[in-house]
């Protein structure tokens, strides 16, 4: 009984041995496709933000209190429409003051005009107060137009897409406190790395995918290029155009794929099977074969075959570099890709 127990211990362990052995010298498995037919589209990726075609950046130009604001966000207002207004307190005093010694500068131009006349005082004595006149009437001036900064208007007609800043608060110089455009038409501004625009060109056709509306297919036109880049970021600013019914609203941001080229009907192979232009196919015998293909348009997910490859031809996929030259393997097809578009 206990020799019975030994033999039976033997053949499991026999048997556990020989399926390890097995699965460590089994070839491996491997996702394997077929070029299938399908749109081949060549894109350049940028990200964008949505802005009215029109619109303008209200700011203060000096450094003062708020003291009222015009609470119309969301509303129409008209050019030279009063926005908001900063205390303007002691410019007021300062406006007095210079108004108090315009009038004592124009009392002593008209005595040294009388006294000249009856030839008490000489011509320079006269010519002095006058330039002393002239120069607090100038001043006077100034401080009246610098009043004008402390009222804060629209420069245009428009809606008032956003409204910053609250009463008693300091409105800083360059801060923006309104953002005033026209909601229609809108356009996307996008940052374009500089190794890709000499592929963008006006006219062509844009992808574009927000989160907010994640299930609906949006477009935009490429309108136009500014002719200078930023060689710090490296990249161009584009500005494309989008429909009149687009849900789109401003300030949201989007990532678009401008298609620069594309092809209909094309022999493709998805872009995880190569490894730069290598592939690595599958022969007759089930042996791994690194060879070169010959590709014209390549885009996000697939590449267009020109040579290299047949509609019959097996290709592992995702390419995998723990496979060596001539190893054997065991094909398992990939999921259908007929039909797939770019």
């Amino acid at each position: 009984m206990r020799f019975l127990r030994i033999m039976l211990i033997a053949l499991v362990l026999a048997a556990a041995t020989a399926g390890v052995y097995w699965w460590s010298v089994r070839p491996p498995d491997v996702e394997v496709v077929r070029p299938y037919t399908g749109r081949a589209a060549e894109v350049v990726y940028a990200t964008a933000v949505v802005e009215p075609v029109r619109w303008a950046k209200v700011t203060s130009i000096i450094r003062e209190r708020i003291v009222s604001l015009c609470g119309c966000e969301g509303m129409s207002v008209e050019k030279g429409g009063e926005l908001a207004v900063l205390d303007s307190g002691d410019a007021r005093a300062t406006l007095a003051e210079l108004e108090a010694r315009q009038e004592l500068a124009e009392s002593d131009r008209e005595r040294a005009l009388q006294l000249m006349d009856r030839r008490v005082i000489s011509q320079h004595v006269y010519d002095k107060a006058q330039n002393e006149l002239v120069r607090i009437n100038a001043m006077v001036a100034a401080q009246k137009e610098r009043l004008r900064d402390y009222r804060i208007v629209a420069p245009m007609d428009g809606v008032v897409l956003r409204q910053d800043g609250s009463v008693g608060e300091v409105a800083e110089p360059g801060e923006i406190l309104f953002w005033i455009g026209q909601p229609q038409p809108l356009q996307l501004v996008a940052e374009v790395n500089e190794e890709d625009i000499p592929k963008v060109e006006t006219g062509q056709k844009a992808l574009i995918r927000a989160d907010a509306f994640a299930n609906r297919e949006l477009t935009a036109e490429v309108s136009r290029i500014t002719p200078k880049g930023d060689p710090v970021l490296k990249n161009y600013r584009v500005y494309l155009d989008l429909p009149q019914d687009t849900p789109l609203r401003i300030g949201m941001t989007a990532e678009i794929n401008i298609v620069t080229s594309e092809k209909e009907d094309v022999p493709l192979l998805p872009i995880a099977a190569f490894d730069g232009n290598k592939v690595q196919l599958i022969d007759a015998g089930d042996r791994v074969r690194v060879t070169e293909i010959t590709t014209g348009i390549r885009g996000t997910r697939a590449a267009e075959v020109l040579t290299g490859a047949d509609a019959e031809t097996r290709v592992v996929s995702p390419f995998r570099p723990d496979l060596a030259e001539g190893q054997k393997v065991v094909p398992v097809p990939a999921a259908p890709q007929s039909g797939e578009r770019e």
